[in-house]
């Protein structure tokens, strides 16, 4: 087995294992685990004794390999389960009390409202979330003075969205007074200010709306977004323009590269682009989408400066490996982390396979609409399940939806960041940007709103076998494709 194939399987079963106890299962698993792990290990001891017709479908070092791969499995299920135990180890005030901390994220403003996460100080332990009054405003960073209650959260699924941003319970506008500020990460809080500068200069050039939209599709900002566009966005099919992608990490670094080529040589200039690129991962705060988008990114452009070959599948692996070391809560607990990787996976693999199935012909067509039909329709089917479990549905519509805005969207990102940079020159500036933002984003607003004003939703019930049968039928689907495909060539 090759390197990359192991370390592919490998990180492939350490995921399982955390997914089995992120699900409930608790020791049997671990024991149905051992067994196997017991089995394989005996047949590579006796493998002489084994008949020849299994001898050659599994050898030696092939019965050794499952065995390392299946120990990775209750190593998973335990890193999940300690991490747990940490977690829940966090000491909350009771009742209420008086206590207080450090602000430890990039606060969210409403026109009425305010919440931050407070890291709690001596002698409590953990995290809490704050729903506070407008006044007096709260920054990343800010030593806060509280008296409240905290409460545990609730529903069930706004529960587990906390905890997986290690949240441990809720504190619904309290008193609170600020003692002082500067208590953070200055790289942070330096990244935060740049964020709210740009979402400020898109606020001067343009009418709410646009303003709120082309924040969300260059920085992931989605506060300022009306609670009907939101709906829109969720009946067209487009909630992922406002989801930060590969697409923002492939226009930063070759902003950041091209800039840095102009003064320094290429070696250091591909270590600052990777720099830039986690810092635009911490300023848009570092969401799945965006932090998956930038671990591949940057693997791309290491494996074009040592020459060697770019896997995606491995690339994957490692993103979600990485994701789940930090916060082994997002693998089943983070929609966003799920629609992220499902939609790459069907990207990938799904899409090579419609077209050599339905033999769609090379080239993106007018306006790349073929490109983005087979984008949106390779995603798409890979997390159907998902959005009819997580968002009641799906529209079949999306796909139209998509195929108008898709190629408008990275033009609208290049004005908005222009846009941006531009800001600190002069308003006449940025006005131009506006204008022409302006024009592209009232074209994009239209059409989500046209898509989302209709009611086409697909929503039957998904039961957990269903969804096991439809993803192993797109498996099969892409098998039996690649098999076609080689015969095919082979005649």
């Amino acid at each position: 087995m090759r390197s990359y194939d192991i370390f592919f399987f490998g990180a492939l079963f350490f995921l399982l294992g955390v997914l089995v106890a992120s699900v409930g299962v608790k020791a049997g698993a671990l024991w149905l685990f051992l067994a196997l792990e017991l089995g394989c290990a005996v047949a590579w001891t006796f493998f002489e004794r084994i008949t020849s017709r299994f001898r050659r479908r599994i050898t030696r070092k092939g019965w050794l390999a499952m065995a390392a791969l299946l120990l990775l499995l209750p190593t998973g299920a335990l890193y999940y389960t300690q991490d747990d135990r940490n977690f829940r180890a966090a000491r909350l005030p009771t009742g209420k009390a008086s206590f207080s901390g450090v602000v430890a994220d990039d606060p969210k403003h409403s026109g009425t409202s305010q919440e931050a996460v407070l890291a709690l100080a001596a002698p409590y332990t953990g995290n809490v979330l704050l729903r506070l009054r407008s006044y007096p405003v709260v920054t990343y960073g800010d030593e806060l003075a509280v008296s409240g209650a905290v409460e545990l959260p609730a529903p069930a699924g706004y529960a587990r969205y906390l905890t997986k941003e290690r949240v441990s319970g809720v504190v619904a506008f309290p008193e609170f007074s600020v003692k002082g500020s500067g208590h953070g990460s200055r790289v942070r809080a330096f990244l935060f200010d740049v964020r709210h500068h740009v979402t400020a200069a898109f606020a001067r050039m343009l009418p709410p709306e646009e303003a709120a939209f082309l924040g969300g599709i260059t920085l992931g900002e989605r506060s300022e977004l009306s609670k009907e566009f939101k709906e829109s966005l969720q009946k067209s099919g487009t909630t992922h323009l406002v989801a930060l992608s590969g697409y923002n990490i492939t226009i930063v670094a070759w902003a950041a590269m091209g800039a840095f080529v102009f003064f320094l040589r290429r070696r250091w200039a591909f270590a600052l682009t990777v720099l830039t690129i986690l810092g635009f991962v911490l300023m848009t705060g570092g969401e799945a989408s965006v932090v998956r988008a930038a671990i591949m990114g940057g693997l791309l452009l290491i494996a074009r400066e040592a020459g060697r070959r770019y896997r995606i599948r491995n690339a994957v692996a490692l993103a979600a490996l990485v994701m789940v070391l930090a916060n082994p809560k997002v693998l089943m607990f983070d929609v966003g982390f799920q629609l992220s990787f499902l939609a790459l996976l069907g990207i990938a693999c799904l899409r090579p396979a419609l077209g050599a199935f339905f033999k769609i012909p090379e080239g993106s067509g007018f306006l790349s609409w073929r490109d983005n039909l087979m984008t949106t329709t390779s995603a798409q089917l890979a997390v159907v399940p998902l959005l009819i479990t997580s968002f009641s549905g799906f529209s079949p519509l999306s796909l139209i939806a998509n195929v108008l805005v898709l190629e408008l969207i990275p033009l609208t990102m290049g004005v908005g960041f222009i846009a941006a940079l531009l800001a600190a020159a002069g308003e006449y500036l940025v006005l131009v940007c506006g204008w022409l933002a302006w024009v592209l984003l009232r074209f994009e607003i239209g059409v989500i709103k046209f898509f989302g004003s209709i009611s086409l939703q697909f929503a039957p019930a998904m039961s957990v076998w269903l969804i096991v049968v439809y993803y192993a039928a797109l498996v099969g689907f892409i098998i039996y494709v690649k098999r076609h495909t080689r015969r095919a060539r082979a005649a």
